[in-house]
């Protein structure tokens, strides 16, 4: 099994088509997608993003970092939400992603994320990150019985 992350965008057209859009139908649309996830168990994770006016920039291109309210690019630039699904394959990847619940304008960008046998097991720190998430798992499964 490998993770994808659903990375979502829309244009000029997707941004006005989605604001044209009654509220409720697009929390039905996606909840039942989201549902649909679920229910399959691949839904990891999954979130909306705010609007880039309420976010900043940390420019690195400089000896120390800037933060800015900008520059950011163009609207079909910015991420708007995120799924991350874990399936079988890239091609169960994009059947899933097929499926959202976006109209014309919209794209969504489908990347695996890494796992594991990405890094060298042997390195200092990706084996404190492995026992960093073995510990968080911990938590959550104490938080989950409790």
């Amino acid at each position: 099994m490998s993770k994808y992350m659903l990375i979502m965008r829309a244009d000029d057209q997707g941004v006005a088509t989605y604001e044209e859009l009654p509220f409720d139908q697009v929390i039905e649309a996606m909840g039942r997608y989201n549902e649909s996830m679920m229910q399959a168990g691949v839904l990891l994770a999954g979130e909306g993003l705010s609007d880039a006016s309420e976010g900043f920039v940390v420019d690195f291109s400089g000896e120390k970092p800037l933060v800015t309210d900008g520059p950011y690019g163009e609207t079909k630039e910015l991420f708007n939400g995120f799924w991350i699904i874990e399936v079988a394959s890239k091609e169960e990847a994009a059947e899933w992603a097929s499926r959202a619940p976006l109209g014309p304008g919209a794209y969504l960008e489908v990347r695996r994320v890494h796992d594991e046998s990405d890094f060298p097991q042997d390195n200092e720190w990706i084996q404190k990150e492995f026992g960093w998430r073995e510990e968080q798992a911990a938590k959550a499964g104490q938080a989950a019985q409790s």
